[in-house]
């Protein structure tokens, strides 16, 4: 999309270049960039800039059709091009991934205020355990489940996302529980398990624990997930414990 961005420009410039001055073409491929930056991020506005650069050099610098400049104005203007169309990358891309953080945060803000509720109302387990669930798809937005062990079985209690529990995961479900450690999926021993773990034992004779699958998740693994996990671990523990007196 980046390239079309500025093949876009490039017939636009075509149609203006009668009109106007070379160097003051170079302005029409700052568009792309901009553009590119606000929808795509930093690679792809990169990608316009070199291109765009490329294209103002050798369809509107002489010789035309050549990527040699001969004048000291058409290099002047083709080396602003690249400064002015860098600078407007950097801040277009550095406003998308600002805007893209304060977006992640209010959805985690309204994720863990749906829980809270959830909590204070004194909901029944299931719905607590259920809003806990939705609340890690939400947030991590990851496959998501709590799997709670019952004498010799573990089962799924709660999911959102389409999770798929398999019987590796539910080994690595185990694993946590016994060890009261997280378990990360797919690395040994529980080889072939999606879900990270995070064990919750608080509660008087209910033993479960939190799942989100990143292997299948919309975005990468956050470095440090245990922080939310703390804290949404720490509403079903406290609703938990209250159910068990």
């Amino acid at each position: 999309m980046a390239l079309v961005f500025v093949a876009l420009a490039t017939g636009l410039a075509f149609l203006v270049q009668h009109l106007i001055s070379a160097p003051n073409v170079t302005l029409i491929y700052v568009l792309p960039v901009i553009i590119s930056a606000t929808l795509f991020g930093w690679g792809p506005s990169l990608l316009a800039v070199a291109v765009g650069v490329i294209a103002f050099d050798f369809f509107f610098t002489e010789p035309y059709y050549s990527l040699t400049i001969t004048s000291p104005s058409d290099i002047w203007a083709a080396v602003l091009l690249f400064v002015i169309a860098s600078l407007a990358a950097f801040v277009a891309a550095q406003s998308r991934r600002w805007a893209m953080e304060a977006r992640e945060a209010a959805e985690r803000a309204q994720a863990l205020q749906a829980l809270a509720h959830t909590v204070i109302e004194g909901r029944p387990q299931s719905q607590i355990l259920q809003a806990a669930a939705t609340a890690l798809h939400r947030i991590f937005r990851a496959p998501a489940a709590i799997l709670m062990q019952r004498e010799n079985r573990i089962d799924a209690v709660a999911t959102a996302g389409s999770a798929q529990i398999t019987e590796a995961d539910r080994e690595a479900a185990r694993g946590a529980l016994s060890s009261h450690e997280n378990t990360r999926g797919d690395t040994y021993p529980y080889v072939g398990a999606y879900f990270d773990f995070w064990p919750i034992s608080k509660a008087a004779g209910c033993n479960c624990v939190l799942g989100v699958d990143f292997a299948h998740a919309a975005c990468e693994r956050p470095d440090a997930p245990e922080q939310i996990i703390e804290v949404i671990a720490a509403y079903v523990a406290a609703a938990l414990a209250l159910r068990s007196r």
